[in-house]
């Protein structure tokens, strides 16, 4: 240890150690508990002292440390500076694990929650190393395949956690990584997976420092890869997974504890894997202490994981130019160019047209499926048409601004959810909920407009920034993705109307959309339509590259500009209604390119056609599939699209 580390982890303990005593002396002024803890001889307040904060404490350094144990360990055995548990999924997949089991199997939490976490974490990862396999491991494909999981198992947590109002709020703090104790059981499991996971570390270590100078090398000096690969993980995976059982979602930690070891001078791999868990415990317990502050001064108690979101993502964004250089991803199959797209355009107009006709008459009963009479009609259509209308248009809307995305970026996998402008629209719509008092539709819809605009900007700038990949670009969305998740779980978990509000949105339903409201959308998507039309010019010639587009003489400023204006307007008017998970946006493109929409006017179209038709088939299928209850239209329509997100992660040119 560096007299630089060990001077800043010394101010990190006293400055952990004074907020802790802080609070504890705001429960307890003066007459501490006596050893041993007796509840029976102990005042109320000794009692929250003695059994709440004083282990929270502790659990706070020990989940602090396996979680940065857990990120060494998985960023060495891949070379990759932005391995962690939360960007491989691991600790998302211990979430939905224990969720799932919370809300519909609860009797397969009789024997703890650590087996639960640690199925859930050891299946997230293995979809994640079997995606990885393919493309040796690359860090590029393992961070994204992992957070793409990782936004995937969130979803649908988050939409499981909706439909129990009965614990609503407790299941979202908790998932959202509460350190609130009530014994001190949780940390001395810790104490054990800490102390197993240090032995089985130091017995590693030699194996990984021949695994550092790569397969290959280490494979001509007899090294099992495999083996010693499968091991380390497996070892991550029950570190992480032992966290989420005990205090839920935490992410980042273990992004941040062998980074922060790195910057104060630790060169070797046996010495990232031993002051990582301490950096980790500091990490967590500074921001634990920062929690309790707030709860000091503001009488508001956040999740702690949500304040490690907070910093996790910034801390990413900066780690991102690490990354060894990357192939691109792989480009769409070649697929004839239609001579003649007006007849396609029209028969795909035509079956929007008739699929909302048919999804509002055909409905579904008890006793099975009906259509509606005459008189019916005249009943259930003020209420059902507004809500096909707008579905229609949403998908519109975030197909528009996907269009758009792939063209400027010339990245096939840049969608608005993808590249983080649904994440920034998230963070202004749940802004002008918290900030203004009764905001109007109108005022929503321009928050979150603002917020994606923000967010896509932010990555536009980014990404102008040396020599960043369209790989590092993506990185950067879900980066960015990430951030705002931090920031809902912060808003969601102040318990009050307006977090009702947030959830109620996040939950995208639209059955509440109004006559007006639809109407306002279907104008806004036409508007926006003609605007991305008139630029067509542009977007056939952006995909070249910037020295082309600039010697054939389109303005790039300007052109940039208004396709991020554009766009963020389009995907701040479509999250209102859809919430922050779609990817529709990244589907309708691709399938009307390989429709042979492959002009920029016939392209544009084509995607906000096909982007209608999936929304309103996403539609179809949030009412039906858990009748006669809503599912989360958003999430319905991401069932899709995470898949088809994968599958196009892995194909290869041909």
């Amino acid at each position: 240890m560096t007299r630089r580390m060990g001077l800043t982890f010394g101010l990190a303990l006293l400055l952990a150690g004074a907020m802790w005593l802080q609070a504890a002396l705001e429960i307890l002024p003066a007459g501490w508990p006596a050893l041993p803890l007796r509840p029976d001889a102990m005042t109320l307040d000794q009692i929250l002292l003695g059994f709440g904060l004083m282990p929270r404490g502790v659990v706070a350094l020990l989940a602090g440390a396996l979680l940065g144990l857990s990120g060494a360990l998985l960023q060495s055995v891949f070379r990759n500076p932005v391995a962690d548990p939360s960007t491989l999924g691991i600790s998302s997949g211990a979430q939905l694990a224990l969720v799932t089991a919370t809300v519909l199997a609860p009797g397969w939490l009789a024997w703890g929650t650590w087996p639960v976490a640690l199925a859930g974490a050891g299946l997230a990862a293995a979809l994640v190393m079997g995606l990885g396999a393919t493309r040796a491991f690359h860090p590029v494909t393992m961070v994204i395949g992992g957070m793409l999981v990782g936004l995937f198992t969130s979803a649908i947590a988050t939409a499981m956690t909706l439909s129990q109002g009965q614990y609503l709020f407790s299941l979202v703090v908790w998932t959202g990584g509460s350190l609130v104790q009530t014994g001190w059981g949780p940390a001395g499991t810790l104490a054990l997976v800490l102390a197993a996971g240090a032995l089985a570390t130091a017995l590693l270590a030699r194996p990984l420092r021949v695994l550092g100078i790569g397969a290959e090398g280490a494979s001509s000096l007899g090294l099992n890869v495999a083996l010693i690969r499968a091991l380390a993980v497996v070892l991550a995976v029950v570190l992480a997974a032992s966290v989420s059982a005990a205090v839920g979602l935490v992410a980042f930690v273990g992004l941040a504890a062998p980074a922060v070891v790195r910057a104060l001078g630790a060169r070797t791999m046996g010495a990232v894997l031993a002051l990582s868990p301490l950096a980790g415990a500091l990490i967590l317990s500074l921001c634990d202490g920062l929690v309790l502050g707030l709860n000091a001064a503001v009488g508001e108690m956040f999740p702690t994981g949500a304040v490690t979101g907070l910093v996790g993502g910034p801390l990413l964004l900066a780690l991102l130019p690490r990354l060894r250089n990357a192939a691109p991803p792989a480009a769409e199959a070649q697929v004839p160019r239609r001579a003649r797209p007006g007849r396609l355009l029209a028969g795909l107009g035509a079956l929007v047209a008739v699929g909302v006709v048919v999804l509002a008459l055909v409905g579904r009963l008890p006793e099975g499926w009906w259509l509606l009479d005459p008189e019916s009609a005249r009943a259930f259509l003020p209420n059902r048409l507004p809500r096909l209308v707008g579905a229609g248009a949403a998908g519109g809307l975030l197909a528009l601004a996907g269009a758009m995305l792939q063209r400027l970026t010339a990245n096939p996998l840049a969608s608005p959810e993808v590249l983080g402008v649904s994440g920034g629209a998230a963070i202004g719509y749940g802004a002008v909920i918290m900030l203004v008092a009764g905001p109007g539709t109108l005022v929503l819809t321009g928050g979150a407009a603002a917020g994606g605009a923000c967010a896509l900007a932010l990555i536009s700038v980014y990404a102008l920034r040396g020599d960043m990949g369209p790989d590092r670009v993506l990185l950067a969305g879900i980066a960015v993705s990430a951030l705002s998740g931090a920031l809902l779980s912060a808003m969601m978990a102040a318990g009050t109307m307006k977090s009702f509000a947030i959830l109620a949105w996040i939950s995208g339903s639209a059955a509440t959309l109004t006559g007006p409201g639809a109407l306002a959308l279907l104008v806004i998507l036409l508007a926006l339509t003609a605007g991305a039309m008139a630029m067509a010019r542009w977007l056939t010639i952006l995909p070249l590259g910037g020295p082309v587009a600039r010697a054939l003489g389109v303005p790039l400023g300007r052109a940039r500009a208004g396709i991020v204006l554009i766009a963020g307007l389009a995907t701040g008017a479509a999250t209102i209604l859809v919430g922050p998970l779609s990817f529709v946006g990244l589907m309708a493109p691709h399938l009307a390119r390989r429709l042979g929409l492959a002009r920029a006017r016939d392209h544009l179209v084509g995607s906000v056609l096909i982007g209608a038709a999936l929304m309103l088939a996403s539609d179809f299928g949030a009412r039906m599939a858990s009748f006669p209850y809503d599912l989360p239209l958003g999430l319905f329509a991401s069932l899709l699209g995470t898949p088809w997100l994968i599958w196009l992660m892995l194909r290869r040119p041909r």
